[in-house]
């Protein structure tokens, strides 16, 4: 009985979403704490002015953490409505979401990568707007340069670049080098940017020192966090489970919904290789991570 009201179109499905929220982090506001940054992550060219600006008063953190939480939630269902790959109209993947992110205790509180996240669905967003267009050319570029705005925000993300090129193969009516060469060139040009204000600013060795740290330093919090495990270890065996019997029934679904399916499946795959590939990434990225494995 719950799940299908869950699973319904209504429109109070909509006020679960922030109600979700506030009960899930609920003993965040009751007693408030701040993240337990490593060295340089609150350092990140983006972050940086965010974090002097807003201070370190933790119940302030939590309640922008929580507000940034609703935003990428609400965001997840106008990409839900305006593309319509799953085929039963229902508010259901924000609220699951919500639910999801819940479970990681630790992120209950202000992080970049909430920022970051924002800026990773604004991609997504644009980048299904390709979709059986000839020479998205304009579309390409935004994904490009919106992801890079969310690296600059959390420096993993890089690690999404690959996904969202393969996505673009997936997408595209008829990709050439055009549309990989302009996805690297609106990435590059943020980080451009960012290394002109740093000259222009005489923080340039500053800012390199922040960047390589931000990717190269080892960071884990899974070490000894038995409990994060086992739920990390559940909700990934639930999305290869879903993604199988989105296989099952690949051949029923509109080609749409396909590659919309399909280039999840690439940014959730890839959002775990960044676990092992890059040393600075941790339980950060199950915010991403939890975006497609949402919709999966």
């Amino acid at each position: 009985m719950l799940l299908k009201r869950l699973k319904s179109n209504g429109t109070i499905n909509m006020f679960l979403v922030p109600v979700a929220v506030f009960a899930l982090w609920a003993q965040s506001l009751w007693n408030p704490s701040g993240y337990n940054y490593s060295f340089c992550e609150n350092s990140n060219i983006l972050f940086s002015p965010i974090a002097r600006l807003i201070g370190t008063n933790p119940l302030v953190h939590v309640i922008i953490g929580m507000l940034l939480l609703i935003t990428l939630a609400f965001m997840m269902q106008l990409i839900n409505m305006q593309y319509s790959f799953i085929r039963i109209r229902s508010k259901l993947p924000p609220i699951l979401f919500v639910i999801v992110v819940g479970g990681f205790v630790e992120m209950h509180t202000l992080h970049p990568v909430y920022f970051s996240a924002v800026f990773v669905l604004f991609a997504i967003y644009r980048m299904f707007s390709m979709f059986e267009r000839t020479k998205p050319y304009s579309a390409v570029f935004d994904v490009g340069f919106l992801l890079a705005i969310s690296s600059l925000f959390c420096l993993s993300m890089i690690v999404l670049f690959p996904a969202f090129l393969i996505s673009i193969v997936v997408l595209s009516r008829d990709t050439k080098w055009r549309e990989p060469t302009i996805l690297l060139l609106g990435f590059l040009l943020p980080f451009a940017f960012a290394a002109s204000y740093a000259v222009l600013t005489g923080t340039l060795p500053a800012k390199i020192d922040t960047f390589v740290h931000g990717i190269t330093i080892p960071v884990n919090h899974f070490k000894t966090n038995y409990g994060l495990q086992i739920y990390l270890g559940f909700l990934v065996l639930f999305t290869f489970l879903a993604s199988i019997d989105i296989l099952k029934q690949y051949d029923n679904k509109k080609i749409s919904s396909r590659k919309y399916f399909t280039t999840f499946f690439w940014i959730f795959l890839f959002s775990l290789t960044g676990f092992v590939f890059i040393p600075a990434t941790s339980q950060e990225m199950l915010i991403i991570t939890a975006i497609p494995g949402t919709f999966l």
